[in-house]
């Protein structure tokens, strides 16, 4: 944005954009009392002058980032008092009762990039409360942070998440928007795993996003082109549960923005182009207690830890019950093919990349587990939820199960599937209540009812035009 030396709005060099980032994700993680930090941040915004606004980002039911901007000066007065219309967000409140409450999170509060997000703002994460101010039900932002409360509470138990978000860049701005009108998708690139020349459009892209979400805080591991056409993957470290997943919806909205910027499209759907590898979100879990890795034992099974291989056990039990909750659109289903490395084996393996789990490589201080059968667009919230409460505390296999001659179990082919079998499990009633089990289950059903039953083999225009990333609320409104 071209300057007319009217305005002096705040922008920060990436170094030191790195260096706050970190700073406040350190505190975060050291669980420095909210009130202390939430007193530094506001006199923060009270002396920076140049900062004009700040955005306030939650994520609704099936995972959407919303994002509201409030004046400076107006948030200082008015913390205390958000609201906002839950009647028109997705799987929120029903009209008669719309007004919902946003509670801002001060500990999860970034700098933001200025030339990638425009200058003089920054973004906090905000907590939806119900009209009486307690947590909103819906909000599994909050129900994931009092549970991983919960287990540091009880015992000193932390949570450690990593994921692998793969995504693809197309050609030309808004290509899923505007799917409908063309009916493709066109690569930018038509290299393929980890190979890309210097400078070429897709390097450019990720050298960009890289660079910010490393000013941001993310603790950068590496990036690289994946298998399919125009595809990609960028790490980043391990962290605390929920710190990861903001971190994973502040990681897609930097990509999109950045390709916006590139006259391109970043798409997370889960497998846009029919013939050529889909994309995942490996999700890798580890429990520590006292600095020491819960889930390592040098003489157990694969390097794993009976803690573990119990967690494990449980996951893979109850697999069948959460895979609308890991797979949660039309075209999630797409993926799950096996003809292109489907993780849709219900095992656990260190070598079968079919298997939903890998048990990695690894010495006492990097042992995980590493959930594959998962897409990128899912909510992150919910699934870490789900994968967590499922582990620690899903029903465990019957021992007579055990006995029996071992077979091969399936993931859910489709949603219809999937549906069926996350409706009518007691397993996930306990888990997220009888209210919440419905209401994900009927914005799914919504999309699932306006897609062709069956897949087929070609990449419908509903999958796209429907699905929860999407956002084209005309053409919803259209249907």
């Amino acid at each position: 944005m071209e300057s007319t030396g009217l305005r002096d709005y705040l922008e920060i060099p990436y170094g030191e954009l790195e260096e706050l980032n970190l700073t406040a994700k350190k505190k975060r993680g050291e669980r420095v009392a909210p009130g202390l930090v939430e007193e530094e941040r506001r006199k923060y915004l009270t002396d920076e002058k140049r900062l004009k606004a700040v955005t306030v980002c939650f994520s609704d039911l099936e995972g959407r980032m919303h994002m509201l901007d409030y004046d400076k000066k107006f948030l200082l007065r008015s913390a205390g008092n958000l609201t906002f219309d839950g009647s028109s967000v997705r799987g929120f409140a029903v009209q008669s009762e719309s007004d919902l409450k946003l509670t801002i999170d001060w500990p999860a509060f970034y700098w933001l990039p200025a030339d990638i997000f425009g200058p003089g703002k920054v973004i906090v994460f905000g907590e939806v409360g119900d009209r009486d101010g307690s947590p909103y039900a819906a909000d599994y932002r909050s129900r994931l942070k009092a549970y991983t409360r919960e287990l540091h509470d009880r015992d000193g138990t932390i949570a450690f998440v990593a994921p692998e978000i793969e995504g693809f860049l197309f050609q030309g701005k808004d290509a899923e928007r505007r799917y409908h009108e063309t009916g493709r998708f066109e690569f930018i690139s038509t290299g393929g795993y980890y190979h890309s020349l210097p400078q070429d459009p897709l390097r450019q892209f990720m050298d960009t996003a890289a660079e910010a979400q490393r000013a941001m805080g993310f603790s950068n591991e590496k990036d690289h082109p994946e298998v399919a056409p125009s595809q990609f993957e960028m790490n980043f470290s391990s962290a605390e549960a929920a710190i990861t997943a903001d971190q994973i919806q502040l990681y897609k909205l930097l990509c999109r923005q950045v390709a916006h910027r590139h006259g391109m499209t970043a798409s997370f759907l889960p497998k846009p182009v029919a013939g050529v590898n889909g994309c995942g979100m490996h999700v890798n879990i580890s429990l520590q207690r006292d600095g020491r890795n819960l889930f390592y034992d040098a003489g157990g099974r694969d390097g794993l830890s009976p803690a573990a291989l119990d967690f494990v056990e449980r996951v893979l039990h109850n697999a069948p019950d959460v895979c609308l909750v890991l797979n949660s659109s039309v075209n999630g289903y797409r993926r799950l093919d096996p003809q292109f490395e489907a993780p849709n084996q219900i095992k656990a393996s260190p070598v079968n990349r079919a298997a939903m789990i890998r048990i990695p490589l690894a010495d006492e201080r990097s042992a995980r587990i590493e959930v594959r059968s998962i897409a990128p667009d899912a909510n992150p919230y919910l699934l870490i939820y789900t994968l967590l409460r499922t582990g620690l505390e899903g029903p465990q296999p019957d021992t007579a199960d055990e006995e029996k001659r071992p077979r091969t179990r399936f993931l859910p082919g489709n949603i219809y599937d999937a549906l069926r079998v996350f409706k009518s499990s007691r397993f996930v009633t306990e888990l997220l209540g009888e209210d919440m089990q419905a209401r994900f289950a009927e914005v799914k059903q919504l999309s699932a009812d306006r897609c062709p039953r069956d897949l087929g083999t070609l990449v419908k225009r509903e999958e796209v035009m429907f699905h929860h990333e999407v956002t084209n609320q005309l053409l919803w409104s259209l249907f």
